[in-house]
């Protein structure tokens, strides 16, 4: 029989990792040994991997994935999204498929949730096609336009205080930024976290980082420090902006931008996936390219405290999703 299921590589399996650790238990697991009843979908399921994964206790582990997703499900007692478990049933899959009984009915464990999941996906698409269908409750305006009020007023005084230190740095002549090092860069950055400003942030520790980037630095160092400073003073003057700019400007610095509300309904490929660390937070960029659109995207997801950002989407794969755009006058 035909395999019904289109497999991930082992690299695209292994980039849906949400750490190391979990890459190599994943990797330990991707041997027939501790598995039994696998298989792969098609009809009712075509892109669910299922199988029991024999652990420490009596009942070995059930474990299905929704590749169409994608999206898991593991008995399995982790908080890691996708466990060691999915990951390994993947890599045994990406390996040869050997053992995996091919185009059949999951069990029921399996198949109900995979039922929930098709269930929950048509209420979404038939809430999509209502023309009049009410949209989400919001919170309370008056209590945001305050929290919006006051975050602008830290970062403000956020924008003040680098202000002042690339003041120091002009006075100071660029060769001592040499011999500061990047500590003073880092604790700069660190204010601007504390500011809710962390586009400033990420900048103030590229500049900490120029000195020591090699022949050529201080033609750098002055040309960034010009453009940092020129944020600055658009933000302090982000009111009188015209709104293109004015929102190129808060997503800069930092700030979330709102919805367009337009939205794109396409079969997205995944192109490229990169992820970058402050220490605190994660942030992981996702270029996509819709099929029948011709539309190019970026998906901008976080992951704090260590965790790893959601989705994890494998370059290469095909995901049929509803994008909702967001206003910037320039990409990320």
């Amino acid at each position: 029989m035909s395999d019904p299921v289109v497999r991930w590589s082992a690299e695209q399996v292994l980039a849906l990792a949400p750490d190391d650790a979990s890459r190599k238990a994943g990797s330990k697991l991707a041997a027939p040994g501790p598995w039994s009843s696998t298989g792969a979908g098609a009809g009712a399921a075509p892109g669910a991997v299922w199988g029991l994964c024999k652990g420490s206790g009596s009942k070995p582990y059930q474990t299905v994935v929704d590749t169409a997703g994608p999206a898991y499900k593991c008995s399995c007692p982790s908080r890691k999204f996708p466990c060691k478990h999915a990951l390994g049933l993947l890599l045994l899959r990406a390996s040869d498929g050997a053992g995996f009984e091919t185009g059949g009915e999951p069990p029921d464990w399996a198949a109900e949730w995979l039922a929930g999941r098709r269930k929950r996906a048509e209420r979404v698409q038939e809430g999509d096609a209502q023309p009049g269908a009410a949209p989400a409750k919001a919170g309370d305006p008056q209590a945001a336009r305050r929290r919006a009020e006051r975050r602008a007023a830290r970062i403000t005084s956020g924008v003040g205080e680098l202000e002042r230190r690339l003041g120091d740095l002009v006075r100071g002549g660029l060769a001592a930024a040499e011999q500061q090092g990047y500590r003073v860069w880092e604790e700069t950055a660190a204010r601007m976290v504390d500011a809710q400003a962390p586009g400033l942030a990420g900048r103030a520790r590229e500049l900490g980082a120029i000195p020591a980037s090699g022949p050529g630095w201080p033609g750098r160092l002055l040309e960034e420090s010009a453009l940092l400073h020129l944020l600055d003073r658009a933000w302090l003057g982000v009111e009188g902006l015209p709104e293109p700019l004015a929102t190129a400007v808060r997503t800069r610095v930092g700030l979330p931008s709102a919805p367009t509300g337009e939205q794109v309904r396409d079969r997205w490929s995944v192109l490229a996936q990169y992820d970058t660390s402050d220490g605190k937070l994660t942030t992981r960029r996702t270029w996509l390219h819709g099929r029948a659109s011709g539309r190019w995207a970026l998906l901008l997801s976080f992951g704090a405290g260590g965790r790893a950002p959601e989705p994890a989407l494998p370059v290469g794969l095909a995901v049929d999703a509803l994008a909702v755009t967001f206003r910037n006058a320039a990409p990320a």
